[in-house]
This record gives C-alpha cells, structure tokens and sequence, in this order.
C-alpha cells in the first residue's frame, strides 16, 4: 500500500547516493533504549499507538473524540546520548548529539514518524502518551545511500563508510552522525527493502 513520502528537491545524483533539499516537516518522535532493533521496535509501537489514535483531537478536551493520522515513510532511527531529553522544538533527523556514537553501537535512539503534509502543527492532535512529542523541522539538505536488505552492524557501518567517501571525495561537508531511514513493514523480503543512510550537510 502506497504512503506518503517527504518531500524534497533532488540536487545532485550518482547511482545509489543522492543530494536531497527537504521541505520543512513535522515529526512525532520517541525517545527509547536498547540495541537497534529492540528500539526501533519499542519506538515504532509507541509512535503507531499515537497516530492509531492515543491522542486528543485539536482543539477538544481531554475526554472528547481521538483523531487517526495517515502512516507515512520512513520510519527514522536517530543515535542519541543516554542523557538528552528531546527537545520540544528543534532539528526526521537532527545535529548528532554525542561524537562517540554511531548507528552501529548507540544503546539510545530517537524514533522518528513525519507527519503528513497536509497538517500545520496546530491542527495535529495531542499525543495522550507523554512519551511521545511533537517536533517541528526546517528545511535542510541531506546526502543519502539508499541500499536494500537487512541493517547488520556490520552492513551499516559498510554503508556509512560507502556514503563518506563519497561526500569526503565531492568536498562536502557533513553535519554530524548519520541517520538510519527504513522505508518498509519487517515483513518484506530482505531483497526488497528499502535502507536509507542519511547524513544532514552543511551548507556554505
């Protein structure tokens, strides 16, 4: 079933790895521990739960009707030290908060969901679980491998090195940790997967 996709500009492309220039965007994140997977499992039932409808209509008491929020893709894994707190307004992806981590290793992570388009923040419901927040984003560039089959330690930190070189090479200049997007449900066939690695550049 098709889902809606941010959008962005495609600046630059050379096979696998592109430029992209993304539009603003809202997201409903969720601060959660663990290794990679068991996080990205705890995250993604806590943000479905919200856009499922475990929120307050905007607008409405507390008591008054829930609202459901279209799925969208991708579902973004950000590495965070073990003592940030999200912030309610800030940088699906931010500046890496602690150089020591990466997506290999990190025991915390932020999850991510973008909001449809279609929703100003004010018109989204309020998440009932103080878990989960809503944040929103501004524009911002990102360089982005895109790469089929399953995230192992090992895969990602292949990839990861494949996307710096590749940035190190055309003199760009990155901003901090890399992202890890995956774009499809755990049940799809490892060859039909869709893995992004993103990393947000600094513009001159």
């Amino acid at each position: 079933m098709a889902v809606e996709e941010p959008k962005f500009e495609l600046i630059a492309q050379d096979g696998s790895r592109e430029i992209r220039r993304y539009a603003p965007l809202i997201v409903a994140e969720t601060l959660v521990s663990g290794d990679m997977d068991a996080a990205s499992g705890k995250g993604f039932r806590l943000i479905a739960d919200y856009i499922f409808g475990n929120n307050t209509r905007a607008g409405e008491a507390a008591e008054k009707a829930s609202q459901k929020i279209a799925m969208t893709a991708p579902v973004v894994l950000e590495p965070v030290a073990a003592s940030q707190k999200i912030a309610m307004t800030a940088p699906v992806t931010a500046e890496p908060l602690d150089a020591a981590l990466d997506l290999a290793s990190a025991t915390q992570w932020r999850i991510q969901f973008v909001m449809p388009a279609e929703y100003a923040m004010p018109a989204l419901p309020r998440p009932n679980n103080e878990a989960v927040t809503l944040r929103q984003l501004p524009a911002r560039t990102f360089a982005v491998l895109t790469y089929s089959g399953l995230n192992s330690a090992s895969r990602i930190q292949e990839k990861t090195a494949e996307l710096s070189a590749w940035l190190k090479a055309r003199g760009a200049e990155p901003m901090g940790m890399p992202l890890l997007a995956r774009y499809d449900p755990p049940w799809t066939l490892p060859m039909w997967r869709r893995n992004e690695i993103q990393i947000e550049l600094k513009l001159p």
